[in-house]
């Protein structure tokens, strides 16, 4: 028994086999990824069809660890890959999987996603943007806002309203909307943590092919289920694990995520730097302290049932369960962390904590904490709305009274 469980998948020699043969260092970025990707290797759990080979979850990480041995890169990653790839394998066309799937695989196309609005985040049903249709084309007018990476991308998932007189949820419709064009405009968000991260987006008659509504109109809202299913169970995107060598292409493989990630410098800070509170006691002696010594035990106690509660989601998507619960438990344990560890930094430093520039150093990275641990409050899914999905959904309560009866 202790054999079978040692004993490597069957289909592990047959992709090192394939990647000793094919890998090229010197190669191009693309034209690498554009060779694993029609192999199956690069998305093992896929779809034959589509880029895959019907391999159980488990295989993604088995096949990604042989990439690296090998000294190889891997797909492209990001907001393309974790979000939008997997919604487009569930509800798009045949037709619309074949344009678009592989550019994403490659890293040649970036996506944004285009859900929120100023009067629409966690009531994302009452958006306002609104789609008419126009001959082949639909024309798209309204605003969005909280878009990562808006300003470089290429195509953007969008939700409009495509009908007025059906229910909020059932009058919108999901769109991949060309963001390269002079109807739509891009404009940085200037945060108080210094960070520009996020966009909000313009579309002033924006212009979008017929054919680049995903399944039909008004099923926008079961649509987006499933990309946010996909972005509250990995709240944060992984960074890609890269091999030691200086090749040039894994090289240019680096410069793509270093530039990708940039953008989610700050996310660490966010979080609140829990791992910071008990060396900033120590520095300060005030390790002892009974304040303190509580904070630091309680921080401690969330950090590692959210490790838990991380390694339980990934056991279920190995096992092949879609995800599930973990993903908002996840999501708020984390926010409550974020204050948690927040409290605890503005407690052992006081007023030094909101000092800023290199002559506080190591302690200026603390006034950055501060101001951007509210955001994990807020950002993807708020605190309030993360409770009524584990309330209503996870342990069966009475679903919160509403203001109307439109569902």
């Amino acid at each position: 028994m202790a054999g079978d469980m040692n004993r490597e998948p069957r289909y592990t020699e047959e992709m090192r086999e394939w990647v000793n043969e094919r890998w090229d260092p010197a190669g191009d970025l693309v034209g690498w990824r554009t060779e694993l990707a029609r192999s199956g290797w690069g998305n093992p759990s896929w779809p034959t069809e589509w880029f895959g080979r019907n391999l159980p979850p488990s295989s993604e990480a088995v096949c990604r660890q042989i990439l690296h041995d090998a000294g190889a890169v891997g797909m492209a990653s990001g907001v393309s890959t974790y979000l939008v790839a997997p919604t487009l394998l569930e509800w798009a066309t045949d037709e619309q999987r074949d344009q678009f799937l592989l550019p994403i695989l490659t890293g040649a196309h970036k996506w944004c996603q285009l859900f929120s609005e100023p009067g629409a985040g966690s009531d994302l049903a009452s958006l306002a943007t609104r789609a008419e249709r126009d001959g082949d084309e639909w024309v798209i007018s309204g605003q969005k806002v909280w878009n990562s990476g808006a300003q470089k991308a290429d195509f953007g998932i969008l939700l409009a309203r495509t009908n007025n007189d059906s229910s909020k949820h059932q009058g919108i419709s999901f769109f991949l909307i060309p963001m390269q064009q002079a109807a739509v405009e891009v404009r940085p968000l200037h945060q108080m943590n210094g960070h520009s991260s996020f966009n909000e987006v313009f579309l002033d008659e924006a212009r979008v092919p017929a054919a680049n509504l995903i399944s039909q109109e008004g099923d926008g809202w079961r649509v987006a289920l499933t990309t946010l299913a996909h972005e509250r169970s990995a709240v944060a995107t992984p960074r890609p694990k890269f091999p030691v060598n200086e090749s040039p292409l894994v090289k240019a493989a680096k410069r793509e995520a270093d530039e990708y990630f940039a953008t989610y410098s700050w996310y660490p800070q966010r979080a609140g730097r829990p791992k910071l509170v008990l060396p900033q006691a120590r520095n300060l002696g005030r390790q002892n302290d009974p304040l303190v010594r509580n904070l630091v035990a309680q921080i401690e106690e969330l950090r590692r049932t959210s490790v838990w509660t991380t390694k339980r989601a990934s056991a279920a998507r190995r096992a092949g369960r879609p995800p599930g619960p973990e993903g908002s438990v996840a999501k708020l344990n984390m926010s409550v962390t974020a204050k948690k560890s927040a409290r605890a930094h503005s407690t052992i430093l006081g007023t030094h904590g909101v000092l800023t520039g290199t002559s506080v150093t190591p302690n200026e990275l603390i006034a950055e904490v501060l101001v951007s641990t509210p955001a994990q409050s807020i950002a993807g899914g708020t605190d309030e709305i993360q409770k009524n999905i584990i309330g209503e959904r996870v342990l069966g309560l009475p679903k919160e009274p509403k203001g109307n009866t439109d569902e």
